[in-house]
């Protein structure tokens, strides 16, 4: 077989497959390399939030009354509702993903819209409701930071200090991925009521939803570790 010929049969897919980029000879590759890209990035955010997960264990071994204290200044009702509203963005975004698989795209929009609004949800009340308390009661790591309870020693509240650094660290670091989430939908959302080409396609909205499905996983694990644990 010529080169030529060798040539016009590995593109020949191209010719009958939408939205098929030029590098891949059939969709099922294609969207197979896309999952792929997906969870190696997704792998190195779990490693990422895999070492503040070991800190945070280590710290709680060596120092478990300053953090059994910690704990007792969150609120495990804020944290539920937050639970909640994450787990029903998860059913959303699911929805959406399938509205998009099915070609209905104004409904894939409003799902994604659905999903931001919980997201915007999850984030009111993390700020107002949990992270603005606690900088009235001076609870921020730092030169500020005040430990009210007075049967502790100086070296004990430098402790529970180091408690609410992880705290900050690691809701604060999810927090910036519900952002980024809200942003990648905003996007996806606007490409799709203006019938982008590029969302024509369902593979953008499923990507999206890997990825807001791993937000969700790692706040399933932040739940428990922090107004759970170690409630009298």
């Amino acid at each position: 077989m010529s080169v030529e010929a060798a040539h016009s049969l590995h593109n020949e897919p191209h010719e009958h497959e939408e939205h098929l980029a030029h590098q891949f000879m059939n969709r099922e590759q294609q969207d197979e390399s896309y999952i792929v890209g997906m969870w190696s990035f997704l792998v190195t955010e779990i490693l990422f939030f895999g070492a503040l997960f070991l800190c945070y264990s280590i710290f709680r071994i060596q120092y478990p009354m300053a953090f059994q204290e910690g704990h007792e200044e969150l609120s495990w009702v804020y944290g539920c509702a937050n639970t909640v509203i994450l787990l029903t963005s998860s059913l959303t975004m699911v929805l959406s993903v399938h509205a998009a698989q099915t070609g209905k795209r104004i409904l894939s929009a409003m799902w994604l819209a659905a999903t931001s609004v919980l997201a915007a949800g999850f984030l009111v009340v993390k700020l107002a409701f949990e992270w603005y308390p606690k900088f009235q009661h001076h609870l921020i790591p730092g030169v500020n930071f005040h430990w009210p309870h007075e049967q502790f020693t100086e070296v004990a509240a430098g402790k529970a200090e180091l408690f609410f650094g992880l705290y900050f660290a690691m809701t604060g670091l999810h927090g910036i991925h519900v952002v980024i989430g809200i942003g990648i939908m905003a996007v996806l959302g606007t490409m799709l009521l203006l019938n982008h080409k590029s969302t024509q396609y369902y593979m953008p909205i499923e990507l999206a939803g890997l990825y807001w499905h791993f937000v969700d996983i790692v706040w399933i694990f932040l739940f428990p570790l922090f107004y759970l644990i170690g409630k009298r």
